[in-house]
């Protein structure tokens, strides 16, 4: 267990990370309303804001932030082993779709 009394459980500082989020949401219903670019740079910008927004989740409301660094480490490699292993088995059959269309 980790020590409550070694991170400061104040509220003003989930207010903090709940208006960013907030904002972040709010940037990306406008960026998907506006359409500005093309649809692979909207892709890219939705998917980084979405991982700035899950990482803000996962480490202030799911406290991992205050966790020792080897649960940390645990969780960056079993994430990278899910992208691995989606990339072998769901990339071929887009690539297939690609290539001999979609009927």
């Amino acid at each position: 267990m980790h020590d409550a009394t070694a991170h400061d459980d104040s509220k003003g500082q989930y207010f903090w990370v709940w208006g960013a989020l907030l904002a972040l949401t709010a940037v990306e219903v406008v960026l998907g309303y506006k359409q500005i670019f093309s649809p692979v740079r909207m892709l890219e910008v939705l998917l980084v804001l979405s991982i700035i927004k899950s990482a803000l989740i996962i480490g202030y409301f799911m406290h991992l932030k205050f966790e020792k660094a080897l649960m940390r480490w645990m969780l960056v490699f079993s994430v990278t082993a899910c992208f691995v292993i989606m990339y072998f088995f769901f990339f071929p059959d887009a690539g297939r779709i690609l290539r001999l269309g979609v009927q």
